[in-house]
């Protein structure tokens, strides 16, 4: 079956009627079936190509290729199991939904993002992958028009970010000589990938889009982690040594900063933002040191990454449903009102800093290990980098969950769906972390034909550019 164009296309199909419907009820339930198949079909496609042995492959009854007479989706060991994960993220995001929010969350936009990732962790051709990297930035601007907020920092910086990945292809097709490094592309691409992923001095518009959108679609926005994918695409493949080594120092200057600047906030938001930020770095240190063992840690904290703090999230925004934006100046006592959110506060929180039986502490430890062998000064970072994340998340459950006594008149514990939700990422989470073999050995081997894949390219640059200047010695 053609799994993977039947997981991009659905959510599609049915964005269309959804924008029409005025029952917001029954755009939830339409969106949350879709949601639904989607990941199903996304699943399907992953076991598929397990079953297969292959790096790469296509689905045998590939549309688009067909017409295109090229591969533009393929699926290989690096998309394979992000392609569940992207399904997952919106699967559990609807489902934790909760009343109080279905009027203000747009279900049809939340859709066509849904298709737009899909198509772009899935998508192999340059050009291809551009343009959906650029459709994407779309939604989010639409939403925050429509809730009257001033989109300038957003656009300002979408603006670049376009400007930087349209100019960079531009470069590499015009203007690059057979066999060069591509020193100009290579860096537009890497700034464009930077920006995308919040890399300071980039990562304004990131807290303007946390302040200002829906809390979901947010969340939706950052957590698949799309920069890093940008990067490994369309920056790993052609960027000289140097280019990569200045983008895991930009990245660990993030993390460690992101980290610091999450002890300090105020409110809710901006702390999950500033942890996000700091641990996607952390994510870029790994892919960009180009190093098996590294690599491999990268990978697995990508996706534990994805898990962890799409359930912090939904945690944070599930508070902010029943009492409205969280500030962390004062304690609001909300244990006994919800006790079973504040264990998942603390089981996501401590997985996305690599805590024990938790899916990401295999990975933190080997990106750990990544580091030092490259670096071995700066590995010091990256564990400084996690503490502070540890502490900031302990710091802000005490304010939100102890300090005093909350006396609501209504109930505010957790809703059957919502209760599904947290059933869900926390088995993925705990069942990663105390059977972490299969999801290491499937992204170790992921990392070597990558790591061999980088090599093969430069080696073919190489003697492109040796032939080219032969050539031009002999006329």
């Amino acid at each position: 079956m053609p799994w993977m164009e039947l997981a991009i296309i659905l959510p599609l199909l049915v964005a269309l009627p959804i924008g029409w419907l005025n029952n917001r009820e029954l755009a939830r339930s339409l969106t949350f079936a879709a949601c639904t198949l989607s990941f199903v079909f996304a699943v399907g496609e992953w076991v598929d190509f397990a079953s297969l042995g292959k790096f790469e492959a296509h689905d045998h009854w590939d549309v688009i290729a067909y017409v295109f007479h090229a591969d533009v989706f393929v699926i290989d060991e690096l998309s394979a199991p992000l392609l569940p994960l992207g399904g997952l993220i919106y699967l559990v995001m609807i489902l934790a939904t909760a009343r109080t929010k279905v009027g203000r969350f747009s279900f049809s936009w939340t859709l066509f993002s849904e298709s737009v990732l899909l198509a772009t962790l899935s998508c192999r051709a340059s050009w291809v992958l551009i343009g959906l990297l650029i459709v994407a930035v779309i939604p989010p601007w639409i939403e925050m028009r429509k809730r009257g907020c001033c989109t300038r920092v957003y656009v300002l910086h979408m603006g670049v970010y376009t400007a930087l990945l349209l100019g960079g292809y531009f470069w590499l097709n015009v203007f690059e000589r057979p066999g060069e490094i591509p020193m100009v592309a290579a860096t537009l691409l890497t700034a464009a990938a930077l920006l995308r992923s919040g890399v300071v001095p980039m990562h304004c518009w990131m807290t303007d889009l946390f302040e200002k959108a829906t809390f979901g679609t947010a969340i939706l926005f950052v957590t698949p982690l799309t920069g890093a994918y940008a990067a490994m695409r369309l920056v790993l493949p052609i960027a000289p040594s140097w280019g990569l080594q200045s983008m895991a120092m930009l990245s660990l200057i993030t993390a460690v900063y992101a980290s610091g600047m999450a002890l300090v906030q105020r409110e809710s938001r901006r702390f999950f933002c500033y942890l996000f930020l700091s641990n996607a770095s952390l994510v870029l240190i790994g892919l960009e040191l180009v190093t098996p063992l590294g690599l491999t840690g990268a990978l697995c904290v990508w996706l534990s990454v994805g898990l962890s703090l799409t359930g912090f999230g939904i945690t944070l925004r599930s508070i902010e449903a029943r009492i409205g934006r969280v500030s962390l100046v004062d304690y609001h006592g909300l244990y006994d009102q919800m006790p079973m959110l504040a264990g998942f506060f603390l089981l996501t929180g401590m997985a996305s800093i690599g805590f024990p039986a938790t899916i990401g502490f295999v990975g933190m430890e080997l990106l750990v290990e990544g580091v030092v062998d490259v670096y071995p000064m700066t590995g010091t970072a990256v564990v400084l980098a996690a503490a502070f994340n540890g502490i900031a998340i302990m710091l802000v459950y005490f304010r939100i969950f102890t300090g005093k006594r909350h006396i609501s008149p209504a109930s505010l514990r957790m809703r059957p769906a919502e209760r599904i939700a947290v059933l869900v990422l926390s088995v993925l989470i705990l069942g990663g972390g105390l059977v972490p073999q299969p999801g290491v050995s499937s992204r170790y081997h992921a990392a070597l034909e990558l790591s061999k894949q980088r090599h093969r390219e430069l080696s073919a640059e190489a003697n492109e550019e040796l032939d080219f200047h032969t050539d031009e010695e002999v006329e």
